[in-house]
């Protein structure tokens, strides 16, 4: 059995993840980061697996489609996920976690890795007789972009992603704002910020008449063709879609009783803690593309946040993603060129549990192309495989990114009592199940006998 070289181009949630699967089954990786010497205009940091639009993974409840995939990932061994675990802060029913502790714990590891060889290098083509994937991520170099494009007839598609602000706890006036979870479920973690109808009046008509920062140079001549993503829409174009479409989304109050009166306000911010000191908030649900002065202007005007002191404002960037129905296959390879794939947010899966999701696909895979094994195609009944097979064959219309969701999933084939949190979990169990099958599989994988 030949085991080759497989080489990964970025070190993000989903190179990383892929790096890390193909090494932990005895097979040499080279692994291509441009940072410290080149940075994208959305990071900041030098270590792998940067965190930039929040510290948050979302639910950590099987019957929650993300919660349902980062148990399945867990199970198949990811690195992302026990980096995850191990630097978590409090955060209600939801997976968050320490953005600076996550990214040295996988920095480390890989790192440490005697498999792993780093290249401090920025790749601009990629070698076609190589076992490769690609995870540059959304914001992938121009150069690299272009010898996609040009070269291996990859698409050409953007959409805008939009980071939410950060502020300083100690600036939160907390006399004003509140600690609670919505329901009461789980710790109360969240600081909420009650608005009156006349204090949302006043918000709403400053958000929705903000000026919004200009684009950078780099997406000027996307701006006609402006796509925003459903799941990470900036708040003020949320905002214009109409009067109550904040108090049904991020600012929904249903379930958060103020204790001083004993009831719902007519709106609420929430902000969650953004490091494990709590000296960090952010406030969820508010990417926004505003300039820096109107963000401090009209983010003030929400109570308890008056004398707030912004840590980082929200930024709005370019995401770049294939078309991937036509390009690649449920894992993560191209058709055309097996011996490339893609991985992360490129390839339309959208948020960072689903980008290490997919490099943990294609870092299977890869591995398994290197020691000559046939290819490993996750079941469409788990998250994992309902993702790849969502990438390779897309949904109705248009091919967009996509979150993790039931939606994709096979269907059970069978009602179930009990509402759709039941419906959920039996298709939980079922994934799950599938997954032990996949591991029970995989005889010849020492890995996987060890997991």
């Amino acid at each position: 059995m030949m085991q080759k070289t497989v080489e990964i181009y970025g070190a993000g949630l989903a190179g990383c993840e892929a790096a890390w699967q193909v090494a932990r089954r005895g097979i040499p990786v080279r692994l291509y980061e441009m940072k410290p010497h080149k940075f994208t205009p959305a990071h900041h940091s030098k270590g792998f697996a940067e965190l930039v639009c929040s510290n948050s993974l979302r639910s950590d409840c099987v019957s929650n489609a993300v919660g349902l995939l980062k148990e399945e990932m867990r199970r198949m061994g990811s690195l992302i996920m026990e980096a995850a675990d191990a630097t978590r802060v409090p955060a209600g029913s939801a997976l968050a976690v320490d953005r600076s502790l996550f990214s040295a714990y996988i920095t480390e590891k890989i790192s440490k890795h005697p498999l792993i060889e780093i290249v401090h290098e920025e790749r601009d083509t990629v070698r076609e007789d190589v076992i490769t994937v690609v995870a540059t991520g959304p914001l992938t170099s121009d150069s690299l972009s272009d010898y996609l494009i040009r070269s291996l007839g990859c698409g050409d598609l953007h959409f805008f992603d939009a980071a939410a602000p950060i502020v300083d706890f100690s600036s939160i006036n907390m006399d004003v704002a509140y600690f609670a979870s919505r329901y009461d479920k789980g710790d109360a973690d969240y600081i909420n910020c009650p608005m009156t109808k006349e204090q949302y009046d006043a918000f709403y008509e400053a958000l929705i008449t903000a000026e919004e920062a200009e684009l950078k140079a780099f997406d000027r001549e996307s701006q006609k063709d402006l796509k925003v993503f459903e799941g990470c829409m900036p708040v003020e174009v949320m905002a214009r879609r109409g009067y109550d479409t904040l108090r049904f989304g991020p600012m929904k109050p249903v379930g958060l009783i103020d204790p001083r009166v004993g009831k719902e306000a007519y709106a609420v911010v929430q902000l969650r803690k953004e490091n494990t000191a709590g000296t960090m908030f952010n406030l969820v649900g508010f990417q926004t593309h505003l300039t820096f002065p109107e963000q401090r202007r009209v983010f003030r005007m929400i109570p308890g946040l008056e004398n707030a002191e912004f840590l980082r404002y929200g930024v709005m960037h370019r995401n770049t993603y294939l078309n991937s129905p036509e390009i690649l296959d449920a894992t993560y390879a191209m058709r055309t060129q097996p011996l490339i794939r893609f991985a992360g947010q490129m390839t339309g899966v959208e948020g960072y549990v689903e980008s290490a999701g997919s490099g943990l696909v294609a870092g299977i895979n890869a591995a398994r192309q290197a020691m000559g094994e046939e290819p490993l195609l996750f079941p469409e009944e788990t998250m994992l495989g309902a993702m790849a097979a969502y990438v390779s064959r897309g949904g109705v219309g248009k091919f967009l990114p996509m979150n993790a969701n039931f939606g994709i999933v096979t269907p059970l084939g069978y009602r179930v009592k009990g509402g759709k949190a039941a419906k959920n979990e039996k298709i939980a169990e079922r994934a799950l199940e599938k997954i032990s099958e996949i591991k029970a599989s995989m005889q010849g994988d020492a890995i996987a006998q060890n997991q």
